[in-house]
């Protein structure tokens, strides 16, 4: 694994925010000034293949990119928000009604965030 690959590896690992792709970018010219945009797309693509990290694709919005640990997402239906839910485990009941093994499963939560609530976004 390269240095660029690590940094945006790392980065993506410590991340609570789901970042995007420019995002992400951003934090590596911190670390590795000679950093372009392309290195992190070419990056985030390969770690993605590997399973190292996953993508979340919300209509409407960019890409976003997370850790592997197994948990869910709330997406704000208004303003695209994500946020991180754990629920139980539905391997095996998934297992069971599909009658063999899947490769994964990301389940997303259609919402509205506690502060579009809060401004009258419905």
């Amino acid at each position: 694994m390269t240095k660029n690959t690590q940094l945006i590896l790392d980065i993506i690992n410590s991340s609570d925010d789901h970042p995007t792709a420019e995002k992400i970018y951003m934090k590596l010219k911190e670390q590795s000034s000679k950093a372009v945009l392309a290195t992190v797309y070419n990056n985030l693509s390969k770690l993605h293949e590997q399973g190292l990290i996953r993508k979340i694709s919300v209509e409407g919005q960019p890409d976003r990119y997370d850790n592997t640990v197994r948990h869910d997402h709330l997406v704000c239906k208004n303003c695209g928000s994500l946020t991180d839910i754990k629920l139980n485990d539905l391997t095996p009941q998934l297992m069971e009604q599909i009658e063999g093994e899947f490769l994964s499963y990301d389940l997303k939560i259609n919402y509205i965030c506690p502060i579009c609530r809060k401004n009258g976004k419905k």
